[in-house]
């Protein structure tokens, strides 16, 4: 293996971002955990790279588990949802150093269709009552995710700063139980490490971030303050196929608030671990694609249903060159 390589590759997981993002108020975060995961701090080639990712949550929570929507003290007791989501778009990695760290930046879209029911819906004071179930299904497109990152390396150690956010543009109605929009703003930032060491072919990632939301107008409900860590180890298994564990935590760390806030604070957590496997290949000679697997189980939710998703993600970048002997 050959840092050349490496790096290349680095670029086509690293870069694969496809939040499904909602809001807190109604059980899960603007962050999708799991959003990052191995070579995460990797410095990458310069130049322009595509990311597809399709992902497909599969989450429940019991009918004593009430989760807001705010809009006057709205409840729904008890959550299932399903997705088949697409997230796509391009990073461009800048060649002059900034900070002497590697700039980049990326714009992604989601599309898909959401399906959500709940097992019954109390309406708090602005109406009456229903009960049963209630289902509702949306195929549509998403919010605009912009990103910038600065990457480090310094031999088998490197470093990522990070700073994403949201653009109101994707289908959101207070009124729905599925959305591809989330319906307030939100400003995420981090920091995470990489350690990669290409002699042996082993790697280790963690990434650590905080979410901050601003109000949902629709609803009068402002989301707390939200962390998140994901990680990754991998072992390549040869220069092309490599092998490994991924996982997550989210812990909302403020209370929600606003006068849509019916349930309190409702600080939600979960976390999530799962298998991952990945592989590389030359596309021409300037090209190379990189496809990655991975799964993740969910545990310990409170406040926030559980389940499991999948992840198949597909990327092009510049291919490294390659080295003279």
């Amino acid at each position: 293996m050959t840092k050349n390589w490496t790096a290349a590759l680095c670029v086509g997981i690293s870069c694969l971002l496809a939040p499904e993002a909602r809001a807190d108020e109604s059980g899960v975060s603007f962050w999708l955990p799991g959003l990052y995961g191995s070579f995460a701090a990797v410095p990458a080639q310069p130049g322009w790279s595509f990311a597809t990712v399709y992902i497909h949550p599969s989450v429940s929570a019991g009918a004593n588990q009430a989760f807001p929507r705010g809009g006057g003290g709205q409840v729904d007791l008890g959550i299932k949802g399903r997705g088949n989501l697409l997230a796509f778009g391009p990073t461009y990695t800048f060649e002059q150093p900034l900070w002497n760290g590697q700039f980049a930046v990326s714009l992604l879209g989601v599309a898909g269709r959401s399906h959500a029911c709940v097992d019954a819906t109390l309406t708090g004071p602005l109406g009456g009552s229903v009960s049963g179930e209630r289902c509702d299904s949306r195929t549509a497109f998403g919010d605009l995710l912009p990103q910038a990152t600065l990457k480090w390396n310094d031999g088998v150690d490197n470093y990522l700063a990070y700073i994403t956010g949201d653009i109101l543009v994707g289908a959101y109605d207070s009124d729905r139980l599925a959305n591809l929009g989330i319906g307030h703003g939100a400003i995420d930032g981090g920091v995470g490490y990489t350690y990669l060491d290409v002699s042996t072919g082993r790697e280790f990632s963690i990434v650590g971030g905080l979410t901050y939301n601003f109000e949902n107008p629709d609803t009068d409900y402002q989301n707390g303050v939200d962390a998140h860590i994901d990680w990754g180890a991998s072992q390549f298994l040869n220069e092309h196929l490599y092998v490994g564990v991924a996982g997550y935590a989210y812990q909302q760390i403020t209370g929600d608030s606003g006068a849509g806030a019916s349930l309190g604070d409702f600080k939600s957590r979960v976390f999530g671990v799962g298998p991952q496997i990945g592989y590389n290949f030359d596309v021409n000679d300037k090209t190379s694609g990189f496809l990655n697997l991975k799964g993740y189980y969910e545990f310990c939710a409170k406040n926030r249903p559980e389940g499991w998703n999948v992840w198949l993600s597909l990327a092009f970048a510049p291919r490294a060159p390659k080295k003279v002997e």
